[in-house]
C-alpha cells in the first residue's frame, strides 16, 4: 500500500482523539501515570505499528482498566502491574493454541456484536461529552477551559452542536478535511478562553518512574483489571479489529491477523508499563475512526506518531496543558462518529438469527460489559447452531 501525505491522511490521523485523550487525561490527572512517558509510547506504537502493519492502525487505552482506573483512582504501579500481566498473557495467547481455537470457534455475529456494541458504547460516551453528563466534567461542562453554561445551555452543547454540524458538512471534503477542522476549531477554542501554558524544552520517558509494581499490585491487577480486560480485548481488539482492518484494507490481510494483533499489543503493553503509561490496545472503534475521517494509509499512522512523539519530547509534562485545549465537546462528537462508523459494519449480515445474536450482545453490553456480551454472544451463537433453531 503505498503511503499518501496529505490533509485528508493528517485528518484521518485526528479522528480517534475523542477515545484516546479523555481516558489517558484522566488517567494522568487523576491516577499519576507519567505524560511525557505515557505519550511517547502512543506515538512509538503508532510509528512501530503502522510501519509493520503498513495500514492505518489505532492506538487507545484499553478500555476496562482505564475505565475503572479513573472510576477508583488506584495507584499507577496497579496500572502498571496490569500492563505487564496483560502484556505476557498476550503475547502467551499469540504462540499458544487460545487463538487458533477461538478464531475457528467464534463465528461471525459474534465478532459483529463486538463491533456493534462497541460502536454503540462510544456513541453513548461521545453524546455524554456533549451533554456535559460525563464523570470527567462534574459542575463545568468544560472543565478545563473554566466554562459552565450560558442563559442555561451548557457551553459543551454549543461547542458540540458546532462541531457535528462542521463534520456533517464537511464529511465528503477533500479541501477541508472534517476532522482537521473540528480539532484545529477547538483548539482555537481552547485558546481563547484559557490561553496555552506550554513550556518547551527536551524531555525523555523514565524507566519505572514510580518504582517496580509489588507483589501486592500484581495481586490486585490480575483479578480487578486483567481479567474482566481480557475477554474484551481478544473479542474487540484482536478479532474485531482484525476482521475490520480486513474489510477496509484488503491488501494488508496477510499483515493484520489475530496473532500479529497480539504480538504488537503485547509489546505495547509491556513497553508503556516500564515507562510510565497505560496499557494500549487496537481497538476497533479507533479503527472506524481513522477511515471515517480520511485515514487510508500509513501516512496517517506516521503523522499521528510524529504528533504524540514529538509532543511529549518537546513539551514534557506540559502537554497535558496543550491538550485540554481541545473541548471535551468536540472529542465527544469525534467518539460519536467513530461509533456510528463501526455499527454500520452489521450491514453484511442478513440472516435473522445472526441479526438476533448481535442485539443480544448488544443489551448485555449496554446494561452488564462487552467482556461478558462477548462470552454470552458465543455461547448463544453455538446453542442456536447446536439446536438449529429459527429466530
Amino acid at each position: 500500500m503505498a503511503i499518501r501525505f496529505n490533509r485528508m491522511e493528517l485528518a484521518g490521523s485526528l479522528g480517534d482523539l475523542g477515545a484516546l485523550l479523555p481516558l489517558a487525561l484522566g488517567m494522568i490527572l487523576i491516577n499519576g501515570l507519567d505524560p511525557v512517558g505515557l505519550f511517547f509510547c502512543v506515538g512509538l506504537f503508532y510509528l512501530l505499528g503502522g510501519a509493520y502493519y503498513r495500514a492505518p492502525i489505532a492506538v487507545q487505552p484499553m478500555k476496562t482498566v482505564s475505565a475503572y482506573a479513573v472510576a477508583t483512582g488506584i495507584s499507577a504501579t496497579a496500572i502498571a502491574a496490569s500492563g505487564m500481566w496483560l502484556g505476557v498473557l498476550l503475547l502467551l495467547a499469540a504462540y499458544g493454541p487460545v487463538l487458533t481455537f477461538l478464531k475457528r470457534f467464534i463465528p461471525i455475529p459474534v465478532v459483529r456484536g463486538v463491533q456493534v456494541s462497541t460502536g454503540v458504547l462510544l456513541a453513548i460516551q461521545g453524546c455524554k461529552l456533549v451533554l456535559g453528563r460525563s464523570s470527567l466534567q462534574g459542575a463545568l461542562s468544560e472543565p478545563h477551559l473554566g466554562l459552565g453554561s450560558i442563559f442555561g445551555v451548557p457551553w459543551s452543547i454549543i461547542l458540540g452542536l458546532l462541531a457535528l454540524g462542521a463534520i456533517l458538512a464537511l464529511l465528503d471534503s477533500k479541501r477541508y478535511p472534517a476532522a482537521l477542522v473540528v480539532v484545529s476549531g477547538g483548539f482555537i477554542t481552547g485558546l481563547l478562553f484559557k490561553g496555552a501554558g506550554l513550556s518547551l524544552g527536551l524531555y525523555s520517558p523514565s524507566l519505572f518512574p514510580f518504582g517496580l509494581p509489588s507483589w501486592a499490585d500484581f495481586a490486585f491487577a490480575l483479578p480487578m483489571l486483567v481479567l474482566p480486560q481480557l475477554p474484551m480485548t481478544i473479542g474487540n481488539a484482536v478479532f474485531a479489529n482484525a476482521d475490520l482492518s480486513n474489510q477496509l484494507f484488503p491488501e494488508a490481510k496477510e499483515k493484520v491477523t489475530p496473532k500479529a494483533l497480539c504480538v504488537t499489543m503485547g509489546i505495547a503493553c509491556l513497553t508503556s508499563s516500564f515507562l510510565g503509561g497505560m496499557p494500549m490496545c487496537h481497538g476497533s472503534g479507533g479503527l472506524a475512526a481513522h477511515y471515517r475521517f480520511g485515514a487510508r494509509t500509513n501516512g496517517s499512522n506516521l503523522f499521528a506518531g510524529a504528533l504524540f512523539l514529538g509532543a511529549s519530547i518537546l513539551l514534557g509534562p506540559s502537554l497535558v496543558n496543550a491538550l485540554n485545549l481541545i473541548p471535551l465537546a468536540v472529542l465527544g462528537v469525534l467518539l460519536f462518529m467513530a461509533g456510528v462508523e463501526l455499527c454500520l459494519t452489521i450491514r453484511d449480515l442478513t440472516e435473522r438469527s445472526g441479526l438476533f445474536i448481535v442485539f443480544f450482545m448488544l443489551v448485555f453490553s449496554i446494561t452488564v460489559n462487552l467482556a461478558v456480551a462477548f462470552l454470552a454472544g458465543i455461547v448463544l451463537s453455538r446453542y442456536v447452531e447446536y439446536r438449529r433453531i429459527s429466530i
